[in-house]
């Protein structure tokens, strides 16, 4: 496949940095970078896409797990299981990326996202402080059950899946919105290494275009991870029902056909 031209690729960077930036405040950036890259790339295989949106990504992940970790310091003892068990769920997901149609997740995740904004919308408390709601062995399986259903989602397709894991640690879990999105940044940078696991051997990465964007992404990320620890967890629950909102409208209008 050709290389994309300089404008397209200047058009790809510049969504790079926007969905760094949503992902490190509340994930989801793949929502942005996934429809840019299959316009910016349209003969490309899907495989392609989405192996070259996870190098992408996993450059932003880093440094915002990175910054996440060194100014909110997340216990270990809850995202070591739920990084591992994503990343195993994010390999078993790859390895059916290429026979799951798009269409066939749409329909679903719309709906989980309304629901997800409507729950979070009507309870102001939520994710105002850590409450968690297991402890002992009852919370480390409730977190690598989140690990393995979201990191296979994240393998399979991934849009939305840093949201996902915002969500259910707060809704489930009980963490604080900023707690709650260190924890969900180091989970998806394990799900964006799962997949690369096997997109690399594959020789499914598009490179150039590939780390053009990660650069991009990190520097998104970067970005928002300051803003998130800056303005607290308040912030990031306002941001967090905003993007899921510009989520239903993208997804809606992809299932109704009017985009």
């Amino acid at each position: 496949m050709e290389d994309p031209t300089l404008t397209v690729l200047a058009l790809l960077g510049l969504a790079a940095v926007t969905a760094g930036f949503v992902d490190a405040v509340v994930g989801g950036g793949g929502l942005v970078q996934l429809p840019a890259l299959l316009v910016g790339l349209p003969h490309a295989s899907p495989v392609q896409i989405l192996a070259t949106n996870k190098l992408a990504s996993i450059c932003g992940t880093t440094v915002s797990s990175a910054t996440y970790y060194r100014r909110v310091r997340p216990d270990p003892h809850t995202f070591l299981p739920l990084m591992l068990l994503a990343l195993v769920g994010s390999f078993a997901g790859a390895l059916v990326a290429s026979q799951i149609p798009r269409e066939a997740f749409e329909p679903i995740v719309l709906v989980v996202l309304v629901l997800v904004g409507a729950y979070v919308l009507l309870k102001p408390s939520l994710g105002e402080a850590t409450a968690l709601r297991y402890a002992g062995s009852t919370h480390l399986a409730a977190a690598m059950v989140v690990g393995a259903a979201i990191g296979f989602y994240d393998g399979a397709l991934g849009p939305g899946t840093g949201s996902f894991f915002v969500f259910a640690l707060v809704g489930l879990l009980g963490y604080g919105f900023l707690e709650a999105s260190a924890k969900a940044k180091l989970a998806n940078w394990a799900t964006n290494l799962g997949a690369l696991l096997l997109f690399v051997p594959q020789g499914a990465v598009l490179w150039k275009t590939g780390l053009v964007l990660g650069v991009c992404n990190l520097v998104g990320g970067y970005l928002g991870v300051r803003v998130a620890v800056s303005r607290g967890s308040r912030f990031v629950r306002i941001f967090f029902i905003a993007v899921v909102a510009a989520f239903v409208v993208r997804i809606g209008g992809d299932v109704v056909g009017v985009w």
